[in-house]
């Protein structure tokens, strides 16, 4: 008899849930990470009493009511309600594209004129029948100003070249919102964790052993000995050796500062929408919580290429790699003992919440088989 029912390789959200589902169901687990900490990239650390977002702004948002109570049931959330700004020059705009923007952009303050604006702009690109990259099909779906101040730069640095280079099915739609209304989402329910994601993490790992510091590929087979069952959450090509090729992914760089001011932007974000600014956006840490301190954190989030050794972020969803992704799919499809699970081993951008059913979803799963 091994030691473990379920060695979960990755401490994040997916692997955290999984984890204490399984635990609750009386199996023993073994939850490894090759970072210092747990949390993966909800990690949280205190700096003077602010929670700060180690690897970018986390928002929890969900029209699912079984996630939102299951999440809750650990730690209660805040009233946080995502309102970005986007900075264009010296100006500022409310996200998402609202009535508030397009009086901001043209000084329209009726739904009728701020249609009838949209349309005239729509109209100077009708010929464009079908769109051959994300430029053309952004012109043709809002127009030149909303294009060119809110969406062109800022694309460009998110995905690292012009969007005249990127594929048109990016942007597929654009949503307007005729109502004066900053609110993001659109979810049901929206929030962060009272003390933050550290909280969540930490409770939902209760009574469950745990080695941060951890890495599966350098003690893969000792590992793998200590378990009936793995449950990888980590890069599904990594796992497989690379042998149907890399997958592709864009990364994140962070620039996490201290300063002595109370207040440095007045919002939890801000994103800046010109090309020759190199940062996509300002994360200001305090308001997420309503912090009341004397200092803020604040943290300049840069694109970047990614290369072995750097965080994998987004994934580059094209006919190549998705072409790679399904080859590895159906080699971990033969691997009856060893479950794949998570963004990297989907090879999938997931909110938190799809993150957390899917999770659920898995375990269930489990309990059947």
């Amino acid at each position: 008899m091994k030691e473990y029912d379920y060695l979960i390789v990755g401490a994040g959200l997916f692997g955290a849930v999984f984890a204490h589902e399984a635990r609750c169901a009386g199996k023993r687990c073994l939850v490894i990470d090759k970072r210092g900490q747990r949390g993966g990239n909800l990690y949280c650390e205190d700096v003077e009493g602010i929670h700060v977002h180690k690897y970018g702004a986390h928002i929890f948002h969900t029209d699912n009511k079984e996630v939102w109570d299951y999440v809750n049931s650990f730690v209660k959330f805040n009233r946080y309600t995502n309102s970005p700004l986007a900075r264009f020059g010296d100006k500022l705009y409310n996200l998402p594209f609202n009535m508030n923007t397009f009086y901001q952009l043209w000084g329209v303050k009726t739904p009728a004129e701020a249609k009838e604006k949209i349309e005239e702009q729509r109209r100077e690109f009708a010929h464009i029948t079908e769109p051959a990259n994300l430029e053309e099909q952004a012109l043709k779906l809002c127009g030149k100003d909303i294009y060119r101040c809110l969406i062109k730069g800022y694309t460009e640095k998110q995905w690292g070249r012009a969007a005249t280079e990127l594929p048109a099915f990016i942007i597929r739609r654009i949503p307007f919102r005729f109502v004066y209304d900053n609110n993001y989402f659109n979810d049901a329910y929206q929030g962060i964790p009272k003390g933050g994601y550290n909280v969540l993490i930490d409770a939902l790992l209760e009574g469950i052993d745990v080695r941060p510091g951890t890495n599966y590929f350098e003690h893969r087979e000792e590992l793998n000995a200590l378990a009936d069952k793995v449950l990888f959450t980590g890069c599904i090509d990594e796992y497989f050796d690379f042998c149907c090729g890399r997958l592709e992914y864009r990364s994140l760089r962070f620039d996490h500062q201290l300063l002595d001011t109370e207040d440095f932007q007045g919002n939890a974000v801000v994103n800046y929408t010109e090309r020759e600014v190199p940062y996509t956006r300002i994360i200001e840490h305090k308001h997420f919580e309503y912090g009341t301190q004397p200092v803020t954190v604040i943290t300049y989030e840069y694109p970047d290429d990614f290369q072995p050794g750097k965080e994998p972020y987004y994934p580059v969803n094209d006919k190549r790699n998705t072409e790679i992704y399904q080859k590895y799919k159906e080699l971990a499809q033969q691997l009856p003992n060893v479950l794949f699970g998570g963004r990297l081993a989907q090879y999938a951008y997931a909110d938190m919440d799809d993150t957390v059913n899917a999770a659920l979803t898995l375990w269930r799963k489990q309990t059947r088989n």
